[in-house]
């Protein structure tokens, strides 16, 4: 699929020199960075859902079942 995008001309200028040093077109460089780009952010929504649950609720765990953790880790140990 053709795109059409505008980056800035620092950034071209350094992606044409990653495609030749990396002896790559400069489609498949774009596709590439897209692709990691992309594949990096897709649990971003997973974590934003699970900063706003623990950002309200407490994610301590209560002292008596801590506790009774260390408790049943000594005895069996």
């Amino acid at each position: 699929m053709k795109v059409a995008i505008s980056i800035p001309d620092s950034v071209f200028q350094d992606a044409e020199q990653a495609s030749k040093r990396l002896r790559m077109s400069r489609s498949r460089l774009y596709s590439q960075a897209v692709e990691e780009f992309v594949r990096k952010h897709r649990g971003q929504s997973v974590r934003d859902a699970l900063h706003a649950v623990y950002g309200q609720e407490s994610s301590d765990l209560d002292p008596v079942l801590t506790d009774l953790q260390a408790r049943a880790l000594r005895e069996k140990w």
